[in-house]
């Protein structure tokens, strides 16, 4: 007995000695222990790159060292010289460095105050301590880094200690990662477009041609009598994009699509294990295959920290090959570190050499950033919530000076991801969020989103908005998220609109209020212009006002008719504001409240001319309003998923623009009211293709507008 003691000590000297000099190989060379389970490979259309392939794995922290004694060192705590056999009652950890140890045995060593290993001396960016498993509540951070026993009553809590000076020991990565560019500027070169010229919509073609962004303007009610003062008369501006772009390009005229730049976010950190990683390569399979040739892609994959698999590739035959065999090597492991992935993220779009006409960002994660950040205010607390409108960089912000600003669409997935912070994210850049609920929706939730982004036809839209008659003055413009601006004498107004897929409409309330006047019987009220830009030419377009919204005024009038374009988007404000009013009372604790606020709601909608109609808005708004009291029956259900599905409601109606929440891409749901063609194939082409599935299941119907709705006489 004792000379097996003496042979395991002489072991373990040898081992603190001599493994830091060996060349780690990755997990890779190893026999992955669930690949009986689920095979990712089974669910892309391209083989798993080769054994020796450069392509990067999501983290570190599962690293073996080949040398004589690493069989020795995977059976052997090198403290407590026991067998470290799985199934054995003992949790394992795996450090940074590779070196494995019993879970007990380490946090004993922390607990000490020793933060580097005991057989390398690799200073930690990570410690583990011990925390007995609890219920948690809503808002603090779920955090699955490690797989342990099912059985095990502790788990391993990751911190992140404080920055320190630089240590060549942590820069292990760079052994078995190919080293990254300080400047992400090796983004693939792509033809150039055409120098920005002026060009008159009105000179393009006239406003039912292909081309041009058409314009319409509905006021409140048709006549107001000439004795009568109507304070915050409504007056509804309706944009609707083109169904595509036509551009003059060497003298020849042709139809296309305006090429994207595309970086795809995606949480490979350990709860994305099993089915869920495998759902997630088959969705990055699919956007990859609908990718042009001009189209860019470059996906970064992060957990405990952040890494770059490609820069920005044409999806060429080639290109998509090579993406689709990065993204089928990547393996879940480790935290999840959001910050470090969004500056990735941004510093590849704000680095590139070459700019194609789109670009957005895709950021998907399942859980609450691991790694304390500090506030803006100093605080040192752990886990305290991160200010990430800080962490973009002002060009992806949407308010900002730059002309191209980089949207992120984000997408929360599951029910322990950070709900309030993706969605900061999304509003500030411009982007929508998400709520994946279930892991099967997950492509399809995708192929919306890329759905949109393949069919920019608009970009920059600026839209202004000026009084004709002398006593009018504008006193509200309902834009919801879009920035809006006065001149000093509200006579005019701006809505900065910006980007639109095709066929996508936007609908805004301008409100003023109408005088009395007995010395005309008709008033001008406003004239709308607009100027964008087309992506493909690059022509920048100038929309000017074929005719002036008028109004009669006569000596009397019966009873007025509501506009039922003006009350069904009235009817979507008023839902909007409900949604706002009642989460905030859902964050308070005041559930019934929220619940209230949101019945009310659907009172006044049931009473209004538009839904006695049968407004398939109406319909849809009703319908999310129920499903959203239904998610604040209880806190449990509010924190779970309620909180999300609001959020994802609000992001929707604020940018008038589809996201995915609930059950909205199942076929019989309500909630397509903003849905584009283009979008709807692209989640038709995902629901029945599914990579070789024999079972399509049925396809989406676009949500009609107002006026296919049969009116009352």
């Amino acid at each position: 007995m004792g000379g097996s003691k003496w042979w395991k000590a002489k072991m373990a000297f040898g081992l603190k000695m001599n493994t830091c000099l060996n060349v780690p190989r990755t997990i890779e060379d190893a026999s992955p222990s669930s690949a009986g389970r689920f095979s990712d490979a089974a669910f892309l259309s391209a083989p798993p790159p080769p054994r020796n392939s450069t392509t990067p794995t999501p983290s570190s922290s599962v690293l073996r060292l080949p040398n004589q004694s690493s069989k020795y060192s995977e059976r052997t705590c090198t403290i407590c010289l026991a067998s470290m056999k799985p199934g054995h009652g003992h949790a394992i950890f795996t450090a940074e460095c590779s070196h494995s140890f019993h879970f007990h045995c380490i946090t004993t060593n922390v607990k000490h105050g020793k933060r580097s290993c005991p057989v390398c001396r690799a200073k930690w960016k990570e410690i583990p301590h011990q925390s007995l498993v609890t219920d948690k509540p809503h808002g603090k951070p779920s955090i699955n880094n490690m797989s342990w026993a099912r059985d095990d009553a502790w788990l391993t809590v990751i911190r992140r200690l404080p920055p320190s000076r630089v240590d060549a020991n942590l820069h292990i990565s760079s052994v078995f990662h190919p080293v990254e560019p300080r400047v992400f500027n090796d983004d693939e070169h792509i033809s150039l477009l055409p120098d920005v010229t002026l060009l008159s919509g009105n000179d393009m073609a006239d406003e039912h041609s292909v081309g041009v962004v058409e314009v319409k303007t509905y006021p409140e009610v048709s006549a107001v009598p000439k004795s009568a003062f109507h304070n915050n008369f409504a007056v509804l501006i309706h944009l609707k994009a083109p169904v595509t772009t036509r551009s003059r390009l060497s003298g020849i005229d042709r139809t296309s699509r305006a090429p994207v730049d595309l970086v795809s976010v995606i949480d490979v950190s350990g709860s994305m294990a099993g089915s869920k990683l495998a759902l997630l390569k088959r969705a990055m399979g699919f956007v990859i295959q609908n990718l042009g040739p001009s189209d860019r892609l470059s996906v970064i994959a992060f957990s405990s920290t952040a890494r770059r698999l490609f820069g920005l590739r044409r999806m060429t035959d080639t290109g998509k090959s090579e993406a689709l065999q990065s993204v089928n090597s990547l393996r879940s492991n480790g935290g999840t570190n959001i910050v470090d992935a969004l500056k990735k993220g941004g510093k590849v779009m704000t680095d590139r050499e070459w700019k194609n006409p789109v670009c957005s960002m895709i950021l998907l994660s399942d859980g609450q950033d691991t790694y304390a950040v500090s506030s803006p205010r100093g605080s040192k607390a752990l886990n305290t919530r991160t200010d990430y409108q800080s962490l973009l960089p002002n060009s992806m912000h949407h308010n900002s000076a730059s002309d191209s600003h980089i949207p992120v669409h984000a997408f929360g997935f599951g029910a322990d991801h950070d709900s309030v912070s993706m969605h900061s994210i999304s509003e500030t850049s411009g982007g929508t969020f998400s709520f994946i609920e279930t892991e099967s929706s997950i492509q399809d939730a995708f192929a919306q989103c890329i759905g949109g982004l393949l069919s920019v036809v608009v970009q920059g839209l600026h839209v202004e908005i000026e009084c004709i008659d002398p006593l009018l003055q504008l006193i509200s413009i309902k834009s919801g998220n879009y920035r809006t601006s006065y001149t000093s004498n509200r006579r005019k107004g701006t809505i900065e609109v910006g980007d639109l897929y095709a066929e996508e409409e936007r609908d805004f309330l301008v409100t003023t209020d109408i005088p009395i006047d007995g010395s005309c019987d008709e008033m001008s009220l406003l004239k709308v212009r607009c100027t964008y830009k087309d992506p493909i030419s690059a022509q920048l377009v100038t929309r000017d006002p074929t005719s002036d919204l008028k109004i009669q005024r006569p000596v009397v009038t019966g009873r007025g008719v509501v506009s039922l374009e003006v009350d069904r988007q009235r009817n979507r404000l008023r839902s909007a504001e409900a949604m706002e009013e009642a989460r905030a009372a859902a964050e308070r604790g005041n559930l019934a409240s929220a619940v209230s606020v949101l019945e009310n709601c659907r009172k006044h909608l049931s009473e209004t001319v538009s839904a006695r109609a049968g407004d398939s808005l109406c319909l849809a708004l009703d319908a999310e309003l129920q499903e959203m009291q239904e998610r604040m029956a209880n806190r449990r259900v509010y924190e779970t998923t309620g909180r999300a599905y609001v959020l994802s409601g609000l992001s929707s109606h604020s940018w008038q623009r589809a996201t995915a929440r609930g059950d909205s891409m199942d076929s019989t749901s309500l909630l397509h009211a903003y849905q584009t063609p283009s979008m709807v194939d692209m989640v038709n082409r995902s629901q029945t293709v599914l990579f070789g599935s024999s079972s399509p299941r049925p396809s989406i119907r676009p949500s009609r507008s107002f006026p296919a709705q049969p009116r009352p006489r």
